[in-house]
């Protein structure tokens, strides 16, 4: 932040620790984010998407639990339903 980011890439376990020392106007996007039920595959720092929205991520990826199913808009409406709280 001090360099002039607006904003990091990182692992939703390090949220916390960035938004304290950052404060929460920075800007956090959190990759591996894997829905209840969706494979692992190669992930190691995974949390849900509703997880990692309430530690404070602006924005989550979630890829291949979505990419690579045969019903992606169902796999992606899933997704948006956990973050609703559904």
């Amino acid at each position: 932040k001090a360099s002039g980011a607006n904003g990091v890439v990182c692992s939703a376990w390090e949220i916390d620790q960035i938004k304290e020392a950052c404060g929460s106007d920075f800007m956090v996007v959190v990759p591996g984010i894997r829905p209840k039920g969706a494979a692992v595959n190669d992930q190691k720092r995974i949390m849900t998407p509703s997880e990692a929205a309430a530690k404070g991520a602006d924005y989550i990826v979630v890829g291949r639990p979505i990419t690579q199913v045969d019903d992606m808009k169902a796999a992606a409406e899933a997704v948006l339903a956990e973050l609703a709280g559904e």
